[in-house]
């Protein structure tokens, strides 16, 4: 990712961060429609599971300006994710989930370069926690 890429993900998710608890219903609500068979790996009261996700999410797009720092915890959720049934063929499915929730949370602030920022940032991220989940390097964009 570049600095400039960097700098579009987190002044974009600073938009979405007032709303997170809407974004966080659009999102697995767009994860549960474009595959349902992931639903099972949730509770069926995701209340918290929305707190978390969002909340994780602020962690990784305030540490992309230091990378290395937000690693470790990255490694550790991939492991985690192993043990709730997540495979790699998931992380395309949810990465297209939240550009989809970005895109609609972000309307016309949703630019061609806010997308390319957005789609590294979770091709770096989610390709890192699929090699330490699973010791493959896969793409998952």
């Amino acid at each position: 990712m570049t600095p400039d890429q960097i700098k579009l993900v987190q002044q974009s998710f600073s938009k979405v961060a007032p709303i997170s608890e809407q974004a966080a219903t659009i999102f697995y609500d767009r994860l549960f429609e474009v595959a349902p068979q992931v639903k099972a790996m949730f509770p069926a009261d995701i209340s918290e599971q929305k707190k978390k996700l969002m909340a994780t999410l602020a962690v990784v797009v305030n540490g992309l300006t230091d990378l290395p720092s937000i690693l470790p915890a990255a490694s550790a959720l991939a492991k985690r994710h192993v043990a709730y049934g997540a495979r790699p063929e998931h992380y395309p499915v949810v990465g297209s989930a939240l550009l989809w929730t970005l895109e609609k949370g972000l309307g016309s602030s949703w630019t061609s370069d806010v997308a390319a920022a957005w789609t590294a940032a979770y091709g770096t991220l989610s390709g890192f926690m699929i090699s330490e989940a699973y010791g493959t390097p896969q793409a998952a964009e």
